[in-house]
């Protein structure tokens, strides 16, 4: 099977990519187009897995590098997407753009020869749980410009379902984590300060609580849900069915790492009141009935290899620890 990853350069996409093309599948990946000829994350990965990549730079928002990218694929894996929430509040139309356009493009060239799509979610788009564990039947509240534009992504990937009948799948991560994440994220924040010999650990709210999930249990979870048939024009959550606050997690990650330091809140850091998403603690019955898909790593577990990824010197260099990223 001839599969396109887009969003290949990223955090997510460039495990996703190896994970593929390690398990038999012809993969071609689609990155961001920029002058430096950056592969991204790609560009760090073992060299026979990458040259057995097929590489095609673009920019989703176009149509026309989006229609030529998907020609001759068997399958669409949609990955590229603007995620940071803070900087969603500043650049909100280039959000609208990137995630609504660019998954509309998707949708369109997948519908020319009716080819298997899947659209990845956010599990944001349900806010603050009214309800937990939180299932695919749970509201959806886009409580920032980031999370709107993925509900508006995948209502419009449930549209092309049926109205089309393209065999779409939204598959809709929780919280993750894992070596090459992004210094907006979380987990990288704390470990990146920690590493810098900072004995104050900045970070915004504390009391909110994540469903974590090391990223080689998601790469699994999108493979498992591409191979069953059953997933088509559903909505799957992939989660662990587990929640940590954002304190608990930070003061897991700082016992791990064997230092002593203080966290502090730094008011820049806060998202709006209304727009903190309080809760998230996703239920993971329906992936695991449709797939028999499970998690593999435990939280300890898949903290201590992402510490183990960002004490590499050539790693940890590639991030800012001493500013706020957005």
């Amino acid at each position: 099977m001839k599969v396109l990853i887009t969003g290949a350069d990223g955090f997510i996409g460039s495990h996703l990519t190896e994970l593929m093309a390690t398990s038999g599948y012809d993969v071609r990946a689609f990155t961001y187009y920029n002058s430096f000829n950056s592969w991204g994350w790609l560009d760090t990965i073992e060299k026979g897995i990458l040259n057995s990549l097929e590489v095609v730079a673009g920019d989703v928002r176009d149509p026309n590098a989006v229609r030529h990218a998907v020609a001759g694929c068997d399958a669409v894996i949609h990955l590229a997407a603007l995620i940071a929430i803070p900087f969603s509040y500043i650049a909100p139309d280039t959000y609208v753009d990137t995630n609504i356009k660019g998954t509309l493009n998707i949708l369109q060239a997948c519908k020319e020869r009716q080819t298997r799509v899947l659209v990845t979610s956010t599990s944001e788009v349900y806010g603050t749980a009214r309800y937990v564990p939180i299932d695919e039947n749970h509201p959806f509240q886009g409580q920032s410009p980031y999370s709107a534009t993925k509900v508006g992504a995948d209502r419009l990937a449930e549209s092309f379902y049926r109205s089309f009948e393209l065999p779409v799948t939204i598959v809709r991560p929780f919280n993750t984590y894992g070596p090459r994440q992004s210094a907006r994220a979380i987990i990288p924040t704390i470990i990146t300060q920690l590493l810098s010999g900072s004995k104050q650990i900045k970070l915004g709210n504390l009391s909110p609580t994540r469903d974590m999930n090391y990223v080689k249990d998601i790469c699994e979870g999108f493979l498992a849900i591409l191979k069953c048939a059953k997933a088509i024009g559903e909505e799957i959550n992939i989660a662990s069915g587990c929640e940590i606050s954002i304190g608990d997690l930070a003061r897991d990650i700082i016992s791990q790492a064997g230092v002593t330091c203080e966290i502090v809140c730094d008011e820049q850091r806060l998202r709006p009141e209304k727009s903190e998403v309080e809760r998230l603690l996703g239920c993971n019955e329906k992936i695991c009935k449709l797939t028999g898909w499970k998690p593999s790593y435990t939280f300890s577990q898949g903290i201590a290899e992402t510490i183990e990824w960002f004490k590499n010197e050539e790693n940890l260099k590639r991030y800012k620890a001493d500013i706020y990223n957005l």
